[in-house]
Parts: structure tokens; sequence; C-alpha cells
């Protein structure tokens, strides 16, 4: 009788074992499968990230570049005025400086 008792607890414990190995292959092929859709949930955020970001800097490309064209164009507007201002004034001055320099050149120290 002990070694019919022996059997079965031996078959006891091989089933056991079997039902162990079952759940602990359960246990992987459910972390692999948790694993692989971790990855590819991070990939789609990465992506919808890197879609923003592009987004935003093509925003922001198209703003500086459409106002660097307003910006040429103000400075041209300051620069011509700066330019005419100042013919004007040297325009106003020019007989005095002109009379000054042939002073100055044609007088002679003794």
């Amino acid at each position: 009788m002990d070694s019919v008792r022996g059997q079965g607890g031996i078959q006891m414990l091989l089933t056991a074992e079997q039902d162990a190995q079952h759940i602990v292959n359960s246990a992987r092929t459910a972390k692999t499968a948790r694993l692989r859709q971790a990855k590819n949930e991070a990939e789609r955020e990465v992506q919808l990230y890197r879609t923003n970001m592009e987004a935003e800097y093509e925003k922001m490309i198209s703003d500086t570049s459409g106002s660097s064209g307003s910006n040429v164009k103000r400075l041209e507007e300051e620069t011509d005025a700066k330019i005419k201002n100042l013919k004007e004034s040297s325009s106003k001055v020019r007989s005095d400086i002109v009379s000054m320099l042939m002073k100055y050149v044609t007088t002679v120290k003794t």
C-alpha cells in the first residue's frame, strides 16, 4: 500500500509541477505581450510628439520668414528716409563748407 500511495504522491507532484510550468509559461507570454504593447504605445506617443514639434517648428519658421520680409521692407524705408535727411542736411550746409575749404586751401600762413 505504501508503494501505491508513494506513486500517487509522485504523480500528484508531477501534475503540480506541470500546472506550475503552465502558469509560469502563461505569465511569460502575458508579460511579453504587455511589453510589446507598451513598446507600440510608446512609439505612437513619440511619433505624435515628433509630429507636433515639427508642426510647431514649421509654423515658427513661416512666422519668422514672413516677418523677416516685412522687416527688410521696413529697414529699407528707414534707410531711404535717413539718406534723404542726410542729403537735405548736407545741401543746406554745402555752400558754407565749400567756402570754408576754399578759404583754408587758398590761405597761406606766413
